[in-house]
């Protein structure tokens, strides 16, 4: 079983399995276990002995602190532990004593039950079994399932009522599931887009806009001292940290900048002991960004990094990891860590605002509110991907484009005409829409359309002028604003109407829009979206 350290460092002690005191309970777990701790002084207090740092490890002495000498006192013992059990998982547990029963439980994390001639399977996703077997029973919502000789019987976890399986036949061979029937790994990303979201907050942010970043940016000790964030990325990662750069100063209050990492190895470093630098590095292997930091640490910087990979080597050697867990992007073009990345620099500003008394705790509720919300409002996105897809259509015959945003949505119209470039091999700018008048607005014409986004800002008054501006040059405007603002109505070539957010949450909902354009123009040119040319997952080399 292979699985994020969410908590302990991707240690073989750390590792799954894990056991109970006797060593005949064996579970497996995804998920994160918010009340692990207080589990474990609790059974720590009976003499239970935990070998590991990680949360998972309190479900097998839970069990084992229960009868469970016959098979029926073990599915008790089971159900009575994922009661105990605060947070999410995806659950399978096995005992030496009852070889021939497997037992599985879900909440807040998917579990399916492949079932094949006299054999079944518990895995996480359908395209795990699909080698296997193409039927399957997916558990629903606060579902357990008994495995035994006689196959799968799926029961309430809450009172162990018996319920009825729903299964199902899926139409795939194994290359097909490898994308879970997408055409495109790209598309079926962006489509893990709220499980993304969810993942990065999950057990690190509450309602009350406290965040929990494990043991980075503690009460005292070396928050005190700084006086300026450094963030450091190349490409998806440099927009990253350009937002992060935004909601820093504004939440915090410390000054921040965001900086390429390329160009700073090379400069003289401004940094020292008073500046937290964070490294941005979906593959925490990039090459410049991982010697930028190695340069940062060298004048006496405390390090962050920020990537999806356990065990990379930022991850080894920054003085504190936030992971993102949203599982293996194999798109090329990065999609969903994107929108983790951007997580993740919400949080940091939140815990820091949280330590300098940056805002009000009424703004850090409001702001949590919003954040928490971000997975449903995502799904608002996708269910319009249709129209998207015909404004793509629309425009996949034009060469070149423009991108303009302000505030947060300057980065993400960086980001947006990036993702253009990279997978349609179409010229794509992304500029200040403030920078419009002091040269770019000479390229404009008829065959050189814009593409602006104009949802909730402080801005977005600013925003509509310059679409006026840019009418005023004949060239074609696709505008994304907020329905129902009328601002627009009448003036720009095309609409896409964007829920009525603030602004950081569009910020995520804007990049999935322009995400999905920018996967259905390369579509529309019937390019090779997965594998774009001269590019590579990891850049590793200068």
């Amino acid at each position: 079983h292979t699985r994020w350290a969410t908590h302990g460092r991707p240690t073989e002690v750390n590792a799954h399995p894990h056991i109970d005191c006797s060593g005949r309970i064996f579970a497996v777990h995804n998920g994160i276990i918010e009340n692990f701790a207080e589990l474990r002084t609790e059974l720590a207090g009976q003499g239970h002995e935990f070998i590991s740092d990680t949360d998972s490890e309190v479900i097998p002495h839970l069990v084992e602190s229960l009868p469970h000498e016959s098979v029926e006192e073990l599915v008790l013992a089971v159900r009575l532990a994922l009661g105990r059990l605060e947070g999410t998982y995806a659950l399978a547990l096995c005992s030496l004593d009852h070889p021939g029963l497997l037992i599985g439980a879900r909440r807040n994390a998917p579990l399916v039950v492949g079932l094949a001639e006299g054999e079944w399977f518990l895995a996480s996703d359908i395209t795990a079994v699909i080698g296997h077997t193409k039927r399957v029973m997916p558990l629903g919502e606060g579902q357990m399932v008994v495995i035994d000789s006689n196959g799968p019987t799926i029961t309430s976890i809450a009172d162990g009522t018996i319920l009825t399986a729903n299964e199902i036949e899926v139409d795939w061979d194994v290359s097909q599931a490898e994308k879970a029937g997408f055409p495109h790994f790209m598309l079926k990303e962006i489509g893990e887009a709220p499980e993304a979201v969810a993942n990065a907050l999950r057990g690190r942010l509450d309602r009350s806009g406290s965040v929990q970043l494990d043991d980075i940016l503690e009460e005292g000790g070396v928050i005190d001292r700084i006086d300026q964030v450094l963030l450091l990325g190349m490409g998806t990662s440099l927009h990253a940290a350009m937002v992060g750069e935004h909601v820093i100063e504004a939440w915090a209050g410390i000054p921040a900048r965001a900086q390429d990492a390329s160009e700073f190895r090379y400069r003289r470093p401004l940094v020292g002991p008073r500046t937290l630098v964070v490294v941005i590095t979906q593959s925490g292997e990039t090459a410049d960004t991982l010697m930028a930091m190695r340069l940062a640490k060298e004048c006496g910087s405390m390090t962050i990094a920020v990537t999806n990979v356990v065990g990379s080597t930022v991850a080894r050697e920054a003085d504190g990891t936030i992971f993102l867990h949203s599982g293996p992007e194999i798109g090329v073009a990065s999609t969903k860590t994107f929108l983790a990345h951007l997580i993740s620099q919400f949080l940091l500003a939140l815990r820091l605002a949280e330590l300098r008394n940056g805002i009000p705790v009424r703004q850090r509720r409001e702001i949590a509110t919003a954040l928490l919300g971000l997975p449903e409002q995502l799904a608002t996105v996708l269910a319009i991907e249709g129209r998207i897809a015909a404004l793509a259509r629309q425009y996949a015959g034009y060469p070149d484009f423009m991108y303009i945003g302000r505030g947060l949505g300057y980065p993400i119209a960086l980001e947006g005409a990036l993702k253009l470039k990279e997978i349609s091999y179409l010229h794509a700018e992304g500029i200040s829409a403030g920078d419009l008048k002091h040269g770019p607005i000479a390229l404009l014409d008829s065959a050189f359309p814009v593409v602006a986004l104009c949802t909730e800002s402080a801005v977005a008054a600013k925003m509509v002028s310059n679409v006026h501006e840019i009418v005023a040059r004949d060239a074609p405007v696709l505008a994304l604003v907020s329905t129902g603002d009328p601002a627009l109505l009448g003036i720009a070539t095309d609409l896409l109407e964007m829920p009525p957010l603030d602004e950081v949450s569009m910020a995520i909902l804007n990049s999935v829009a322009l995400q999905l354009f920018a996967y259905h123009v390369a579509a529309a040119l019937g390019l090779p979206i997965d594998q774009p040319r001269n590019l590579a997952k990891s850049v590793t080399v200068e």
